[in-house]
């Protein structure tokens, strides 16, 4: 009996020792899905602002319209996109058509005076460092969930189980991974 007692002990620790493990991965993989809809609200909400400023950069700007052009088509080609890597490549790009955008708007002194310009420029401007935020957050998660699905012994149960390593949600655009210039 004392053998059998043994076994039965053993069993019910790998058991719970099983189930433990599980949890735990179930637990990163939400993690990572909640840092991910954290970047998705954040982007959804640079999707609505900049409708009201291209509307705005308009008023005062009325001929630039191959700049609104790119604009539009880059937000909407963002708001399609449904890989990691596609949604990371229309990203890039509709961060570098703002950024034109902008540009164009330096060239007109009421506009840059605007009450209304402005204030969209600081909401646009707060939501991009909080998709910063939220990307970094995105990307522990992904880089913890990651790691404890290649770690011994769990990466036996995490194979068994169907557990898939995520993409992390990078910047892909040379120019932005590149210090900037400065010449005096």
């Amino acid at each position: 009996m004392p053998i059998l007692a043994i076994i039965l002990i053993i069993a019910a620790a790998i058991v719970l020792w099983l189930v433990a493990v599980y949890n735990s991965l179930i637990k990163s993989r939400n993690r990572v899905d909640e840092a991910w809809s954290d970047i998705d609200v954040q982007l959804k909400r640079r999707y609505d602002l900049i409708p009201n400023l291209v509307e705005t950069v308009k008023a005062y700007a009325g001929h630039e319209k191959e700049v609104f052009q790119k604009v539009t088509e880059a937000r909407s080609s963002a708001m399609q996109a449904k890989s990691l890597d596609e949604k990371g490549k229309a990203e890039n790009m509709l961060s570098s058509t703002l950024k034109s955008l902008f540009a164009v708007a330096e060239n007109y002194p009421d506009l840059k005076a605007s009450t209304n310009f402005l204030q969209l420029q600081d909401e646009l401007s707060d939501t991009e460092n909080k998709i910063q935020a939220s990307r970094r957050f995105y990307n522990g998660n992904v880089r913890d969930f990651n790691t404890k699905i290649q770690m011994f012994p769990t990466n036996m149960i995490a194979t068994m189980l169907g557990f898939k390593s995520y993409e992390f949600f990078q910047i892909e655009n040379e120019e932005e991974k590149q210090a900037p210039k400065v010449q005096f």
